[in-house]
Parts: C-alpha cells; sequence; structure tokens
C-alpha cells in the first residue's frame, strides 16, 4: 500500500517537530492536557520519551511498520539508531534518534564516542503473538521508577495510552530503552579513569618476576526479587570494591557484573572480585549497585571521590561501605542508580556463602591464586 502525498507530508511534518524537541530537550506535548510528561526534558527519561514518540509517529507509514516488526521479531533487542539510519526510515526519524543517542550520552557523563545506546524491544515475550502484521502497537519507555503503578504508551497518532505497570497489556508494545550493558560499560571505564586521576586506583605493583597472586573469587550469586514492572528490561549490576592501596590511600575498583540480569536465579561466573595485591590490609568492601539507565557516571565519580580522598590511614583497616552510600545522592536510592547490597570485611580468606548486609542477596566466594606466566 503506497502513501498518499499528503500522508507522506503529515508523518515528516510530526517527526520534524518531534526531531526538534528532542535536539532541544523540550518536553512535547501530551494528546491530553491532564497526563503528566513521563520524563523531565534533559533527563535521560525525558530524551527517551522524545525519541519514542518520534517512533510511534513513524508507525503511521505500513511499510515501515512493517520492517519495524521484522526487526523486534528478529532480536530481543534492536539497535534503534541503526534501525532509524534505514533509507526506508521516514524523515527526520534518524535525526530524532541520533539527537537523542547524543543527549543520553552527555546525560549519563558517557564520551561521545559512545555511540548509540537507545534500544527497541518487545515488552514482553508474550506481545511476539499479538505483533501481527495488521497490528497497531505502542511504543513506551522503559519506566525510570520501579515503585509507578502506570506507563504512559504513545500511538502514531500522537494520543496517549495509560497502562497498568504490573499486568502487561494484551497489545504489543514496543519499549525504548537503554543499552544498560554497553552503557555500564563506558560509564565504568570512566569512572575508572576518574578514579586513577584522583590517585584513588594506582594500577597493582605486581612485577613481571611475581609468580602470582592471590584474589577472591565469586563462584555464584544469587539476589532477591525486586518485583519490578514488566516495561523494565534486563538491569546491570556493578560493584564497588574499596580498602586500602599500598600506599596507604584508599582504592577504589569498578567491577562489571553483565551476567546479572535477573533475581530469584543463582548465577556461576566464577569472576574475580577483588585482587589482594592491589591492597595493604587483608580487608576489603564491596558495594553492589544497579544501573536502570538514568545513572550520570561522571557524578558518581566526582561523588566518590570527594568522599573518599578525605579518608586516610590510621594504621588498620577502616570500614569504607558506609562512607560509599553516603556520597551518593538520595535520589539514586530509586530507579536511577540503586543501591542492591553491601558486603564488609571481606578477607583474603574469606570462603563460602556471605549474605549481603542489606539482606538482599549472597555471594558463594573462594580464594584463587592467579598464577604468572
Amino acid at each position: 500500500m503506497q502513501l498518499t502525498a499528503t500522508r507522506r507530508a503529515a508523518i515528516a511534518l510530526a517527526l520534524c517537530a518531534v526531531s526538534t524537541l528532542a535536539v532541544q530537550g523540550m518536553a512535547l506535548p501530551a494528546a491530553h492536557a491532564s497526563t503528566p510528561a513521563p520524563g523531565k526534558a534533559g533527563t535521560v527519561a525525558g530524551i527517551e520519551t522524545a525519541a519514542a514518540r518520534a517512533l510511534a509517529a513513524s508507525l503511521a507509514d505500513p511499510a515501515w511498520r512493517a520492517q519495524v516488526r521484522t526487526a523486534a521479531l528478529g532480536s530481543d533487542q534492536v539497535d534503534l539508531g541503526v534501525l532509524a539510519a534505514r533509507t526506508a526510515a521516514p524523515a527526520g526519524l534518524n535525526s530524532a534518534v541520533a539527537g537523542a543517542d547524543r543527549r543520553i550520552a552527555t546525560a549519563k557523563g558517557l564520551d561521545p564516542a559512545a555511540g548509540s545506546l537507545l534500544r527497541l524491544r518487545l515488552g514482553t515475550d508474550s506481545m511476539r503473538k499479538t505483533l501481527t502484521r495488521d497490528a497497531a502497537p505502542l511504543v513506551a519507555v522503559a519506566a525510570d521508577d520501579d515503585s509507578s503503578a502506570t506507563v504512559t504508551a504513545y500511538d502514531s497518532s500522537g494520543r496517549t495510552h495509560t497502562l497498568s505497570a504490573r499486568t502487561a497489556p494484551r497489545q504489543a508494545v514496543y519499549v525504548v530503552d537503554i543499552d544498560v550493558t554497553k552503557a555500564v560499560s563506558a560509564g565504568l571505564a570512566q569512572v575508572d579513569k576518574a578514579f586513577t586521576k584522583a590517585g584513588l586506583a594506582a594500577p597493582a605493583t605486581v612485577t613481571p618476576n611475581t609468580d602470582g597472586f592471590w584474589t577472591t573469587r565469586v563462584d555464584s550469586v544469587y539476589l532477591n526479587d525486586d518485583e519490578e514492572p514488566w516495561i523494565l528490561g534486563d538491569a546491570e549490576i556493578f560493584s564497588i570494591v574499596s580498602g586500602f592501596g599500598l600506599d596507604g590511600k584508599v582504592r577504589v575498583d569498578t567491577v562489571d557484573m553483565p551476567y546479572l540480569d535477573n533475581d530469584h536465579t543463582t548465577y556461576y561466573p566464577n569472576q574475580i572480585l577483588v585482587n589482594w595485591s592491589s591492597y595493604k590490609y587483608n580487608l576489603a568492601d564491596v558495594v553492589m549497585m544497579e544501573d536502570d539507565g538514568d545513572t550520570n557516571y561522571a557524578t558518581l565519580a566526582k561523588a566518590l571521590a570527594d568522599a573518599l580522598l578525605t579518608i586516610t590511614d590510621q594504621g588498620a583497616y577502616i570500614p569504607l561501605v558506609d562512607a560509599i552510600l553516603a556520597a551518593i545522592p538520595s535520589s539514586w536510592y530509586t530507579n536511577d542508580a540503586d543501591y542492591v547490597d553491601s558486603w564488609y570485611t571481606l578477607a583474603e580468606s574469606s570462603t563460602g556463602r556471605l549474605n549481603g548486609a542489606r539482606g538482599n542477596g549472597w555471594m558463594s566466594v573462594s580464594p584463587y591464586y592467579v598464577q604468572g606466566l
């Protein structure tokens, strides 16, 4: 079915308006004045909302809607930037998505070289059955508040639809989300760079002649259920390991845990958590965090560095968990960089199951010797 010139012009005009708002960071007008904007302009959620509305408007084109359907059914997660760059995409969509990607990188404190971060997926696997050729899917943004009871979705005419956050709708819904795996990897690289610059992450002094070094390895790990809404995708977990370095200054290492996708699931990563050759004392602390999309890593690095640089070596181990948690802004305990759990006084000899202080999970660890080459 071919679109009339008038219809094509209407789609292009709608996308042009959305693209301008996405680039400028302005809030888009809701179809119903009584419906509040789901994300403030300039925030990651607000930028995602502009991109979601641009995508929803583009689905008025049947041929393009069919291409988006094929992409969504062919992958659990579609790179929205790559999808929007196709020649078949309606005019204005590519610029809207590209502009949103750049602004999200800035909002998250990431290097612009991080590239495309926006992703598209179906809300639930069950929606594959309802995403038929004739379906008119809605478009929503992954919730930035896991306590919210509702989700706002958009159709191709710009109208808003209020959905339950706890019960997935029968109608197919495309969800615009952040590639948190990519964002956390890029973000932790920025954090490590900032920590090294601040003197909080000096390289370990293991020389080529050293036979090896002792580490603590995570053999298995389990997190409790957070009862998150259906619209949220896999969360990205990372840990902040802290102690005193060989120079007597506070040392902080970040550990990405990309395999921790789901709660109520035991994972067996055999991942090294602590390299004891980097620490002065035989004790370290671990704080586990979760990035659901809105974390600004530049702010995180600065907050932690400002707090930890004031702590000095008193000749004995000092727990650092409380200092780390106190340094994190209170707003981050909602859904943008959730505090998952913490472990105090992890020792080189620690072995077996260790419950988190918050009671939200456990890790089974063991000493592991890394042999030198």
